[in-house]
Order: C-alpha cells, then structure tokens, then sequence
C-alpha cells in the first residue's frame, strides 16, 4: 500500500471517480447554478482547493448546485452538513453500512472488503451510522447453520486460522502495516470463502466468523496505520458484523476499540467514545480483562484529544484496575498479548503529553519500562517509534532540548525498515518541533540527516 496516495477529502475523491479536473467540476457546478435561480458562479479553480485543503464550506448555493450535479437529495445537505453529505455518493459503502445484521448479511460485508485497499483517508460513518451499528451489533443474531453445501470442514480447519491470524498480528509488528494489509485481507478472503462455500457444525461455524472478525480487525489496523481511513471503517464495520455472528463479545469490543483509536486520531473524540461505550456495555460477556483495560485506556486517550484531564486520569486509572483482573498472558486472548501495564503507562504517558502535563508524561513513559510488567520495545518497533517521539516531545515541552535530540535518534532506529504512515506522520510531526530550535547546531544536524 502507498500510504502517500491518499484522498483526504470527500470532494477529492468526488472528482477522481468522474474524471473531473477541479475547472471542469466548478463549470459543471455553474451550469446549475443559474438554472436554480442562484445567479452566475465564479469557476476559478483555487475555490476547489480551499473547499478541500483549507476546510472552507461552500456557500449554501454553491453546495445545492453541487447535490444537483451529483443526484444527491438537496434535504441531506442540511441534515448531514458539508462535506458529509458528499459520502452519499459514495455508493460501495452501502453493502457495508446498509447489509442486514444477519449471518449472509456479514458474509456479503466480508466478501466487499476483501479487495483492493480503498485509499481514501477520510471518515465514512456519521455519529448516527456509528450508534445504529452498535444497536445493531448488541442484537444480531448468531450463526445457526452453514450456509454452504460444499465439503465439510471441521474444528482443526478453525484451529489453523487461529494459528495463522496469530503469526499474522506478530508479522504486523515486526514489519508494519505495509505487508501485514495484504497478507491479512488474503486470509479474510479465505475465511469469508469457507463461510460461503462449505459446510460445518454451528460451533465450527461461530469459530469460521470469529476468525472473519479477527482478519477483518486485524486488516482494519493495518489500513489505519496506513493513512487509509475509509478502508479501516469499511474492515472494522465488517469485523463488528462478524463478532456479532460468532457470538463473539470479546472480538467485538477489541473491534471497537482499535476503532475508536481511529476516531480520535481523526478528529472525532465524541464518536470514538460511543464506540468505547458500546463495548463496555457488553463488557460482563468479555471473556478478557484486557480487552476491557484497554476500553478503559482507549477513553483516557480520547478524553485527552477533547482536553478532559479530569475523566482522562479517571479513565487511566480504571484501566490499570481492570488489568489487575486480568489472567496471565498465555491464558488470555492470544490477541491481546502485546497488552501490558508498561503499554498502560505509554498511553497514560500520551494522555498526559495531550493535556499539557509533560512532567506527567515523562512519569509514565519512565514506568511504562521499569514496571516489572514493562512494554517491550523489541517486540514493537512501530509503537516503539511513537512512543519515543511522545517522550521527546515531552522534553522539548520542558525545554530540554538535548534529551530531545537523543530521544529523536532513536526513533529514527527503530522506523528503519517499518511501513507505517503513522510512524512517518509522527517523526514529521517531532522534525516540525525542532525545527523552531533550528539556529542549536545539532537540531540543524538531525533535521538534515532526516530529510
């Protein structure tokens, strides 16, 4: 996946889809303008650029003559807002957002995020879509029969997708999002195939569409990582869908959780937390106390991007007392093993950087590795990277720029060789800090060898 080629607006990919050049849309546009009673427009290219790069909304005539260009109902324009109601277009989405919550449903779901990796980087579901999917969610109905009549396929077909998703979420580690996508979407087109085409008991099945979910989670990861948002959203909606068939709480509330990840890195605290609420509601049939601390830590960071210290520090404690409760690793969920009390303080540590606590941070950057339970930084070199760059920028918060800058250089060892539009986006983000200590030789120094 080319993490560089990313529509990050509706409009954009408005314009890509037909072919349209930026002039060509706005003359288009004109053309309706007048016939609605609106007078002439300008058509002069830089309005397309300011409505997609600068976050300006059109004027009102503007994006009624847009709908009618498209087809789009002038009524969902003051429903849904710009550039939301631009994702009416968008009509691959409906077999994801719009299927029935039933086991063929999740079939056809899984079966339309098994292709190519859609690379627009925007969100696709509103606040209304997010809380019909978590009703809808709460209430499907489980897999009952096999839908196939093919060969029938047993408990050991489900044991090797367990072991096979294993070596995958260890391969996205190591690697990054780059290769793991591609290998993850393969073994979801694989699963999904089964469903469809064999025949098997219904606790086989429930297993079959368990493991959906998690390839389907899994992918959803590594779409995210990849700056590919829309494709996340379509992997998590369909992973929600599968967990639902399987019966499977504790698949879905980690669905949830990585989604909510997603939410706010995107701008939407408010909507990742009604994803994290939907998942601590179904918590008592989570069968893993990590997955419920990391609900917990998911709110912390989600309070901290709307700047809410005080629900923030409340929700990091409730994650540390859920992961308290929490069975040994070997005897947990094979897919929260990376989750640990040193993982806790990195996020503890990234909520307090947010709120402007970096004595705070640094507190907890320095737990997450001297616990007894530390985070492993061999294991991960991607969230390794990330965490890194936090705590360098917890110490230019502070003024210590020379810590900063032996901070720096090792995130720059361990991004070598990882794919990760995140990990790319954060040393950016850390370079754009320096940058204002640029006139100290050695700031001057990095920045050049990280061009």
């Amino acid at each position: 996946m080319d993490a560089l080629v990313v529509d990050r607006h509706p409009l954009a990919t408005v314009l890509a889809r037909n072919h349209w050049t930026a002039t060509g849309f706005l003359r288009r546009v004109a053309e309706r303008h007048r016939p609605l009673g609106y007078g002439s427009m300008a058509t002069r290219k830089e309005k397309v650029s300011r409505w997609t790069a600068h976050a300006m909304v059109p004027e009102m005539s503007a994006q009624l003559a847009i709908a009618d260009l498209l087809g789009i109902d002038p009524e969902e324009i003051y429903h849904r807002g710009w550039p939301h109601w631009l994702l009416l277009t968008f009509r691959d989405d409906c077999t994801i957002l719009e299927s029935p919550w039933t086991p063929a449903g999740t079939v056809s779901a899984l079966e339309d995020v098994g292709g190519p990796v859609d690379r627009r980087g925007f969100l696709i579901t509103a606040s209304g879509t997010l809380a019909a999917a978590l009703s809808q969610w709460a209430a499907a109905p489980q897999a009952t029969t096999a839908p196939g009549t093919g060969r029938h396929v047993g408990e050991h077909v489900a044991d090797l997708f367990d072991v096979r998703l294993d070596a995958l979420r260890h391969l996205d580690d190591q690697v990054g999002s780059g290769q793991a996508y591609d290998a993850a979407t393969a073994e979801l087109r694989l699963i999904t195939r089964i469903l469809k085409e064999a025949s098997y008991s219904e606790a086989t099945g429930r297993r079959l569409y368990a493991s959906a979910a998690e390839a389907s989670r899994l992918a959803g990861w590594c779409a995210y990582d990849a700056g590919h948002t829309a494709a996340a959203e379509r992997h998590f909606v369909a992973a929600l869908r599968a967990s639902g068939s399987a019966g499977d709480e504790t698949t879905g509330a980690s669905t949830l959780a990585f989604w909510a990840n997603l939410r706010y890195a995107n701008g939407d605290p408010r909507g990742a937390l009604d994803l994290i609420d939907g998942g601590l509601r179904a918590s008592p049939k989570v069968r893993s106390w990590r997955v419920v601390a990391m609900l917990h830590a998911r709110r912390a960071r989600a309070y901290s991007t709307a700047g809410e210290a005080t629900a923030s520090f409340r929700a990091v404690d409730d994650a540390f007392t859920a992961y308290e409760r929490a069975v040994p690793a070997a005897e947990d969920s094979p897919a929260m093993y990376w989750l640990t009390a040193g993982e806790l303080h990195q996020v503890a540590a990234s909520s307090a950087l947010a709120l402007g606590e970096p004595r705070r941070a640094l507190d907890h950057f320095d737990a997450a590795l001297a616990h007894e339970d530390p985070y492993d930084s061999e294991k991960e070199a991607r969230g390794t990277a990330i965490y890194l760059a936090r705590r360098a920028s917890a110490h230019l918060a502070l003024a210590d720029v020379d810590a900063a800058l032996e901070v720096a250089y090792q995130v720059v060892d361990h991004m070598g060789g990882v794919t990760s539009a995140r990990g790319t986006s954060t040393l950016a983000d850390l370079r754009a800090e320096l940058d204002a200590h640029r006139q100290i030789s050695a700031v001057r120094d990095f920045l050049e060898l990280t061009i």
